[in-house]
């Protein structure tokens, strides 16, 4: 095969890859900040936090007075016989009457064993648990599009080490043909080289069906249009600089589960207070003011006409309930001995969590490291045995080979810089200071 029709070949595929870059690039902080504005997730947990908000208030807790209106109107039509102490019998039909009243009543409890105090703190506490829950769905929802958005970069790479290969694979189908031609290949030469085309080209569809359908995956995390096409950056960075005590320290201070679960302790403490409030009495207070309007056709007052203010106070205590009093403060008590649990619990899975994730980090860095050293030793084989068998001085197999090598290794060396990707992004995640 002549210089000109190589040349021509790779001209070929730059101006394929030109046209690929004619897409908009996507990069991770702005397929971040999408996710923020627009995931499904992360707006149900916004409303959730914002109903937790709302509800924080004193009214809310039982610490404000209660005022309503009240108005009745009652009407009757009778028939009465009556017999007077004179011994007179007045004996009437259809006599009417009626009675209109209308006005306004007070009740404040102004001390319930200090429940209301109890309660407005756990309606705080509350608002503290939804905005850990906010943060645990963002942290979670981020991080899976963080993972998908470097599957794409790594399946990209992929893509473009097939796109090599094919290239390579289609100059041997070329040459063999030439050689065969000028007699110097047999035709058994010829066939081997278009298999291993056609294999190239059904690996390279069955990796382009797999990028397009991530694609969507990525799209549908940010909720957005679904057809939307683009590109993603073209190489993988990771941070190799997280120290494992660090993390550690983090992970006990920043991370929204576990604080979710010393929020929900908290929590337990203050309804423990509640139940303990009904072994005081409660006091409460009122007052009103109504006015009232009656009529009758039959009596000794035909009408009568009231107003006024009202005013008192009462008080209740709980003297015996069939000791249902020291059987809830058991149970709320060994709630509270469970969410201790829970925390202790969660403090250790993390634990877990972090050390065997952080080996893995090394790992895969490790790995990094190594598969690059092979990347580059398969590449210079690779063009060696290019070379060689230009001039027909090694087997087809032997090419192969060094072909399959070469794209192996790329494959290998963008898995292991996707591996390591997810060990960082599950490791600043359990941490809490995942960038977002």
């Amino acid at each position: 095969m002549d210089v000109k029709h190589v040349l021509n070949i790779f001209l070929f595929a730059i101006g394929g890859i030109a046209l690929g870059s004619a897409q908009d690039v996507l990069t991770v902080d702005e397929a971040v900040k999408i996710a923020l504005e627009n995931n499904y997730q992360i707006k149900t947990a916004k409303n959730d936090l914002q109903i937790d908000e709302l509800g924080v208030s004193p009214g809310q807790a039982g610490m404000l007075p209660q005022l309503g209106a009240n108005l009745s109107d009652n009407n009757s039509v009778q028939s009465l016989t009556q017999v007077r102490n004179d011994g007179t019998v007045q004996d009437r039909n259809n006599v009417k009457n009626s009675s209109f009243n209308y006005g306004v009543a007070l009740e404040w409890t102004v001390f319930d064993g200090l429940s209301m105090f109890a309660n407005y703190e756990q309606l705080k506490e509350t608002q503290k648990l939804g905005e850990a829950e906010l943060k645990q769905a963002i942290l979670s929802k981020v991080g899976e599009i963080m993972t998908t958005y470097y599957d794409l970069v790594q399946q990209q790479q992929q893509l473009s080490a097939l796109d090599s290969t094919l290239t390579i694979s289609q100059q041997r189908v070329e040459l063999a043909h030439n050689r065969f031609t000028i007699g110097k290949a047999s035709k058994l030469e010829v066939l081997n080289a278009q298999v291993d085309l056609n294999t190239d080209q059904t690996q390279m569809q069955r990796q382009l069906e797999l990028y397009k359908n991530t694609k969507i995956q990525l799209n549908e995390q940010l909720a957005r249009d679904l057809k939307l096409d683009f590109k993603v950056i073209p190489e993988i960075f990771v941070d190799q600089t997280l120290d494992l005590e660090e993390l550690e320290a983090l992970v006990a201070a920043e991370n929204p589960q576990l604080l979710a679960e010393k929020i929900n302790k908290r929590i337990s403490e203050l309804e423990l207070k509640q139940i303990k409030a009904a072994r005081y009495p409660s006091v409460f207070v009122t007052s009103g003011y109504n006015i009232g309007n009656s009529k009758s056709e039959l009596g000794f007052a035909t009408s009568s006409d009231s107003k006024g203010f009202s005013y008192g106070f009462g008080a209740s205590l709980n003297l015996f309930d069939g000791f249902n009093q020291t059987r809830n403060e058991k149970k709320s008590k060994v709630a509270l001995q469970n969410a201790e649990i829970a925390i202790s619990q969660q403090e250790q899975e993390l634990a877990s969590m972090v050390n065997t994730t952080y080996q893995t980090y090394l790992t895969n860095i490790s790995l990094m490291e190594l598969e690059e050293k092979n990347e580059a030793i398969a590449k210079e084989n690779l063009d060696i045995t290019v070379e060689k068998y230009r001039i027909g001085i090694i087997p087809t197999i032997e090419f192969r080979t060094a072909q399959l090598n070469y794209i192996n290794a790329q494959v290998r060396l963008s898995n292991a810089k996707f591996q390591a990707k997810v060990s960082e992004i599950i490791l600043k995640q359990l941490a809490g200071n995942l960038d977002i």
